[in-house]
């Protein structure tokens, strides 16, 4: 079957994942956003949307930030109160403000444009500090999957603004909302299980199908486009000058396999980056890996990096 084909098949099939019923059976978020649908980009797409929930009154003015980013193998732009429900009131009660963004899908635009608009929503957050009593010395980022490999990537890439591959050069900051006075980078990331080394995310050895969930990010066939699969491999861009992480994966992952955490945490480790890498023995694509120890080992790690 022709590449162009396949992937007009697979955008298809996803087309119904970029709607807001894209989550079914997901839980509700436990309470409304303290500010709902803030546009961080100024232009009323649903993909440029936050919602942001301030913790409970304990005596100070401002609070430090996290941002949160939902998985949806990318084909999701409605996924912020879904990302919520999941992690993000345990953040919110640990004494953060919580933003829980949308992104645009891969069916809307493709690679870089999703870390643009994290990279976007984080200069929001800073240029509206004062609105939204927060603490700019300290801005944390996770997410889960795809959100993982999000957090990774703004993670690596704090202060870059383009990233080349061979004769593939990306605008990685990009200027969505504007403000780009102000920084995009992040203190601190907890990668969920993340995919991280997309040329060994097929069964650990090689790139994944044209009709893979990658194929639609980067608009080919991966083995067709080395550049853009080392572009979007947040691995390749690990440095000693990221900021800590800490990696979450279960070693019974069938979506996103156990050794993408483990590639990650080695990389890491190498730089003096990683301050953990813990594994859920029996964990899957969240069930199981989501839990009160993980959960507490994310509040603790950013509570620690916050300085709180």
């Amino acid at each position: 079957m022709k590449l162009k084909k396949i992937l007009s098949i697979t955008l298809l099939s996803a087309a119904s994942l970029t709607s807001t019923a894209q989550f079914p059976g997901a839980p509700a978020p436990a309470r409304t956003p303290d500010w709902a649908n803030v546009d961080y980009a100024g232009d009323g797409i649903t993909g440029h949307l936050m919602d942001i929930y301030s913790p409970d009154p304990d005596g100070h003015d401002t609070h430090p930030l996290i941002v949160l980013i939902y998985g949806s193998a990318w084909f999701g732009n409605d996924g912020k109160g879904y990302a919520y429900a999941s992690l993000g009131e345990q953040l919110r009660q640990a004494g953060f403000t919580v933003a829980s963004i949308n992104h645009r899908a891969s069916t809307e635009a493709r690679f870089p444009a999703q870390i643009n608009d994290v990279k976007g929503a984080i200069r929001y957050l800073r240029a509206n500090a004062d609105k939204y009593a927060i603490d700019t010395t300290f801005v944390g980022i996770t997410g889960f999957s795809s959100g993982g490999h999000l957090s990774s990537m703004a993670g690596v890439t704090n202060g870059v603004s383009t990233l080349t591959a061979g004769e593939t050069t990306l605008d990685i900051e990009g200027n969505i909302g504007g403000n780009l006075n102000h920084s995009s980078s992040v203190n601190a990331v907890v990668d969920w299980f993340g995919p991280i080394d997309m040329s060994r995310m097929e069964d650990c050895a090689t790139v994944k199908a044209a009709d893979s969930p990658e194929a639609v990010l980067i608009g080919g066939a991966p083995a067709d486009l080395p550049d853009m699969v080392t572009l979007i491999s947040p691995i390749n861009y690990v440095n000693a000058s990221c900021p800590p992480f800490i990696v979450i994966h279960g070693d019974a992952d069938n979506v996103v396999p156990y050794c993408q955490g483990q590639y990650m945490s080695d990389a890491l480790r190498q730089a003096g980056v990683l301050t953990d890498f813990i594994t859920v023995p029996g964990g899957g694509h969240g069930p199981v890996t989501f839990n009160d120890d993980t959960f507490r080992a994310m509040t603790e790690f950013f509570r620690a990096q916050a300085g709180l």
